[in-house]
């Protein structure tokens, strides 16, 4: 250990010791953690820095949820799960009108579509 890691142990220690961290807020409740196990491990950092930059927003997730939930529909053999999966679409796409009804987006202009088009191409 170096001497700024030595120092900085000993004044959390202490500062644990005096009580300071006894106010914080959220103190014994649980963490909400995020599963990232869809995400390749190389791209968690990056993928975790956009979202909290709020470049992955809500609309980004249910599109990639869409898309998600429409390729396990093509490759479903069971009646019953398949049903299932279509329910769980038509609640995806409701949510997605929602959202996209809250930007108030100009999705009616030629320009948008085509956009959205090659967007929906990368995913």
């Amino acid at each position: 250990m170096d001497f700024s890691q030595i120092a900085s142990e000993d004044k959390i220690r202490r500062a644990y010791e005096d009580g300071e961290f006894n106010d914080l807020p959220g103190l014994g409740e649980k963490l909400k953690l995020e599963d990232l196990s869809a995400i390749p491990q190389e791209l968690r950092m990056a993928y975790k820095m956009m979202k909290n930059a709020g470049i992955i927003n809500e609309e980004t997730e249910l599109r990639k949820e869409l898309l998600t939930i429409e390729d396990l529909i093509d490759k479903c053999q069971d009646d019953g799960q398949r049903a299932q999966l279509q329910g769980k679409l038509t609640q995806k796409k409701l949510r997605l009108n929602q959202v996209m009804k809250t930007r108030k987006s100009n999705s009616n202009s030629a320009m948008f579509k085509n956009y959205e088009t090659k967007i929906n191409s990368k995913f």
